[in-house]
């Protein structure tokens, strides 16, 4: 069997990789379908309707997640700086 893998930003993403439900999504992350959408709707999180189903890559998920904890890893560093001087 081929896998085909390629970079996408800063992760690896498999060729084959499968689709993820909803439900699967909530597992992995451990939140709950509201908190989902939510983060589909306000934050951008990389996710695809299909007919009535949204659908997930996992390694898109797992990037999209690191980069937001890195930003908010910046932004607290910032703030803690601007509150020492």
């Amino acid at each position: 069997m081929l896998v085909l893998i390629y970079w996408k930003g800063a992760g690896i993403v498999e060729e084959n990789e499968r689709w993820v439900s909803m439900e699967e999504i909530c597992k992995h992350l451990g939140a709950s379908r509201d908190t989902v959408k939510k983060m589909i709707r306000s934050q951008n999180m990389p996710a695809y309707k299909i007919d009535r189903k949204w659908k997930f890559k996992i390694s898109e998920v797992d990037e999209w997640m690191h980069r937001q904890n890195s930003i908010a890893d910046e932004e607290r560093e910032a703030i803690l700086n601007a509150k020492n001087n």
